[in-house]
């Protein structure tokens, strides 16, 4: 028989354990609605009441979630990578996955199709981000920031292919860093998919082919 005191205690955790998983389901719920509703509607046109509305939830839970800025970013971070706040790709799944790979052809493509397929869940929510930074002022640190560390991201990920030997040797790291923030870049997306008419399938090819003669060494040199 299990004492008292164990007995009290099981189903209060289990109940506190139950809590934080609703609280979870209800956090990704109103970030989801968020997101598609910033996506569809531009920042200025959506409202926390309207959040709510959509997502069956009280005006007071989405309040509990933060600032219509701060679910703003959320949405946009829990789109692109399924969790809100991380700074390092590489502690995710997926960038765990791409460390993993050794082949260099096969790095590739998967590089490509992440990036493309990350572009296309946060397309719109990167327009609606950039509308609103301009009358937002948290809006416009975040972007700042984000700007920052996308180019930090670039960095730790290109000095791992540089220690693998494929990198172009011919090119200054440093411009090589920069390369890859404007041909990976969610801007450069947005010209050739939403502006130029290419389809999301001819970009991830064009991705791919500029990434392997701007950035890496030719396929033939590994």
């Amino acid at each position: 028989m299990q004492p008292k005191s164990i007995q009290e205690r099981s189903p209060r955790a289990y109940r506190s354990e139950l809590r934080l998983r609703q609280a979870e389901q209800t956090r990704s719920r109103v970030l989801a609605i968020a997101g598609d509703l910033f996506a569809a509607d531009g920042y200025a046109g959506t409202s926390l009441a309207k959040i709510a509305a959509a997502a069956g939830v009280s005006a007071q839970t989405v309040h509990g979630q933060g600032s219509k800025a701060a679910l703003m970013i959320a949405a946009l971070e829990y789109a692109a990578v399924g969790v809100a706040g991380e700074e390092n790709l590489f502690n995710l799944d997926i960038g765990r996955t791409l460390l993993s790979i050794d082949d260099f052809e096969e790095s590739l493509d998967f590089m490509a199709e992440q990036l493309t397929g990350a572009h296309e869940r946060t397309a719109r929510l990167a327009l609606a981000l950039i509308g609103g930074a301009a009358s937002d002022p948290t809006l416009e640190r975040y972007l700042n920031d984000l700007t920052a560390g996308v180019n930090k991201q670039n960095q730790r990920g290109l000095a791992v292919y540089r220690d693998r030997g494929w990198l172009r040797s011919d090119v200054p790291f440093d411009e090589l860093v920069e390369t890859a923030n404007v041909v990976c870049s969610v801007d450069t997306y947005l010209r050739i998919t939403y502006r130029d008419g290419w389809s999301v399938a001819a970009y991830r090819s064009w991705l791919r082919r500029m990434l392997t003669e701007t950035i890496f060494l030719p396929p033939q040199a590994n």
